[in-house]
């Protein structure tokens, strides 16, 4: 960890932001716990989120289980491709992420090492001279293996019931997939949001929260039609992204490539026009919670590190310490899911979409004489009928002669049409059943928080002393105001602390501080990010107004204490600014 990393891990433990789980008993790799400040910052995140994806899209939000039992992650595809590429070292027993060593000991030369097949990996590990981070022992002729990050459980006494914890929040979302589409009166396109608690069982956790064992997902699920179901594409078709596509990160030359959503979708750059909604959408979220736009690209998955699910895939991507860290996946994820699940369960997955109006259409059936097929073939009858009916419905035609032939368990059984009453009939539907597609925004919080407190360090100098503070968008910010008595004495501390209460009151976050000099309590303020603080002093007294100080420009205000709720709330909420009082 350098540069801003070692800064925000700093800055993190001191001020109550993020700090090591269990540092007491020597700390656990890839678990952090927030701190008082950081909590605050991850719920208005958290908040915002659900203010911008749920609230205002008009989605349903849930809260699934962490721990869900086998047959879902068996379903899902998780037990068999949710795996990491581990080596072990042959010196200290220590285990490795192979692609992180490769892309570390090549100088980043070696990007994506993640989207290789295990033998090339082997082989960057020779011509790169690979060593163990730990002991320096070299790695060269030690194999490299899957190592599946599932976290198993067992679900009550005993292990006949296993279970996992859940890699991802979707899945709780997917396999009740039937009853929100019930809840939605089986109407498409709806939404099904989730903000939760994710864990997989990284080999190596590093960089802080930025890859960790336990953290949040805000999840988006969009379930559409797609035959039927457009985006809202003009609500963002002039917003300018910026893409970093695959043909560009293939090129010599290629770089980031700054286009209009509409533009993006015309020239096929992002091939699915609900993918280009969303990171229009989306990036003026990201505006919002103080990421900085000129430390950030969308960047399109390249074909060998697309998910098992995805059609197509974009990372948001925010720069830290130099490199490009995921903070958002949109993927295409298709009708994958549901087909899994509807395949391994008893349930439907689908949706009945009802017709403008009934059709006829001519339907091939079948009602086999069992009568016949029981004495002629025994305990295959019932396997033969089913045959013939699945047969029936894919090739009609197949009863064109008078015998038709159909395999079960390898074996092949003829049986005369006359037997089998096939018939064409005219029925008429009133709708059919489809199966819908699923567009997935993917959030990671920690990340996000990560992001915006790195984008947000800044350092300055006021009256010739070095600060610190940290310039993020009020509405983010843990605490929206500092209250301060200039003394704690002459009645100034009691005036101040009815000022804080009373502000409480109003909905703001406050904190109140009478300990030390007034600039050294703006300082731990400015640190920690607080976009206003209030004065108390000996004017107050006489005319009922304090001073409001603004953290960035450290700039005064003089107000009066009934317009401090109604001021404080506007600028919080970015309905007024501070330079406009």
């Amino acid at each position: 960890m350098t540069g801003e990393g070692e800064r925000l891990a700093e800055l993190g433990k001191r001020r109550g932001f993020f700090l090591q789980t269990a540092a007491a008993y020597g700390g656990v790799a890839g678990f952090y716990t927030y701190g008082p400040q950081g909590a605050a910052l991850k719920d208005n995140l958290e908040a915002a989120w659900r203010d911008r994806y749920v609230t205002r899209e008009g989605h349903m939000e849930i809260s699934a289980p962490d721990v869900m039992p086998e047959a879902v992650f068996e379903a899902s595809g998780h037990l068999e491709t949710f795996d990491d590429m581990i080596v072990e070292c042959s010196g200290c027993g220590a285990s490795h992420r192979a692609d992180h060593l490769v892309e570390d000991h090549s100088d980043s030369t070696v990007a994506d090492a993640e989207a290789l097949p295990i033998p090339e990996v082997e082989t960057l590990f020779s011509e790169y001279d690979v060593t163990c981070p730990d002991c320096a022992t070299a790695l060269t002729d030690q194999p490299i293996e899957d190592f599946n990050l599932m976290f198993e459980t067992n679900i009550g006494p005993g292990s006949s019931s296993p279970g996992y914890l859940r890699p991802e929040t979707a899945q709780g979302i997917f396999v009740e997939f039937p009853q929100w589409a019930e809840y939605a009166r089986n109407q498409l396109p709806f939404g099904v949001a989730q903000i939760g608690t994710a864990y997989r069982n990284e080999i190596s956790p590093r960089k802080s929260l930025i890859r960790v064992r336990e953290f949040t997902q805000a999840e988006l699920e969009h379930f559409i039609d797609p035959e039927a179901d457009d985006p809202p594409i003009e609500r963002v078709e002039d917003v300018t992204v910026p893409l970093y596509s695959v043909e560009h990160q293939q090129a010599d030359d290629g770089g980031i490539q700054e286009l209009t959503v509409r533009e993006a979708v015309d020239e096929g750059i992002v091939a699915d026009p609900w993918i280009a909604f969303y990171l229009g959408l989306s990036k003026g979220w990201y505006e919002r919670v103080g990421v900085d736009m000129d430390r950030f690209r969308y960047r399109q998955h390249l074909p060998g590190e697309l998910s098992h699910y995805a059609a197509d895939c974009w990372d948001a991507e925010s720069e830290i310490d130099g490199d490009w860290i995921e903070i958002t996946g949109f993927a295409y994820r298709g009708d994958y899911d549901l087909k899994k699940h509807a395949d391994h369960s008893d349930e439907e997955f689908t949706v009945f979409k009802q017709y403008d109006e009934p059709i006829t259409v001519e339907q091939p059936t079948v009602d086999p004489n069992m009568g016949y097929l029981g004495p002629e073939f025994g305990g295959k009858a019932e396997a033969i009928a089913e045959e013939l009916a699945a047969l029936a419905a894919r090739d009609p035609d197949a009863f064109a002669d008078e015998t038709v032939t159909v395999e079960v368990d390898g074996d092949a059984y003829t049986v005369p049409v006359a037997e089998t009453d096939f018939a064409v009939e005219d029925v008429t539907e009133s709708g059919e059943h489809i199966m819908p597609h699923i567009v997935e925004p993917s959030f990671g919080v920690g990340r996000l928080v990560y992001t915006v407190l790195a984008h947000a360090y800044e350092e300055d100098r006021v009256d010739g002393k070095k600060r610190t503070y940290l310039s993020l968008p009020p509405e983010m910010a843990p605490t929206t105001v500092g209250v301060f008595p200039l003394m704690d004495k002459d009645g100034l501390g009691e005036r101040a602390s009815d000022i804080a209460s009373d502000l409480r009151g109003t909905g703001l976050t406050v904190t109140y501080d009478d300990s030390g000099a007034i600039g050294r309590r703006y300082r731990r303020q400015d640190e920690i990010g607080t976009p206003f603080c209030v004065t108390v002093d000996y004017d107050t007294v006489e005319d009922d107004t304090v001073t409001v100080r603004e953290r960035d420009s450290t700039d005064q205000k003089r107000l009066r204490i009934s317009e401090l709720p109604e001021t404080l709330t506007a600028l919080r909420d970015g309905n007024r600014s501070f330079v406009d009082l």
